[in-house]
């Protein structure tokens, strides 16, 4: 599939099937995701969003304490932490913080910049419905 967001090839998350057959693709380069199917047979393509509202705070045993991580879309914080059973938490990474890892926020940067303003606009990623 390829991204509307910045047109490269996107990546098929390993989903288990469900009664609805869902897919979820991820683009690693712009980080835009996009589901197809579910039980409504729809496109979803979330919207933009701003660093501070885009990824969580990766929780994990084997991070250190007193850093906060950005918790990315492939299992691994963005700047490529990999821990076992590590999630995002229910709070967002806010790369503004005094405790944000700096490479984590150099990461989230430049995958903002990827986005082009035209694709930043409400409606401007179109998501589409089966019509019953």
């Amino acid at each position: 599939m390829e991204c509307d967001v910045c047109g490269r090839s996107m990546w098929r998350w390993p989903v288990p099937p469900t009664a609805w057959e869902e897919e979820i693709w991820s683009c690693s380069w712009c980080h835009a995701a996009t589901h197809v199917g579910g039980e409504w047979f729809e496109i979803s393509r979330p919207p933009y969003l701003p660093p501070g509202m885009r990824w969580g705070n990766a929780v994990a045993v084997g991070l250190a304490s007193g850093v906060s991580h950005a918790f990315g879309i492939f299992d691994k914080t963005l700047c490529g932490i990999q821990e076992t059973c590590m999630s995002p938490s229910d709070h967002w990474w806010l790369p503004g913080r005094e405790d944000a890892c700096g490479a984590c926020r150099e990461v989230a940067d430049v995958i903002d910049d990827r986005w082009p303003q035209t694709m930043r606009g409400e409606g401007a990623r179109v998501s589409v419905a089966r019509r019953l």
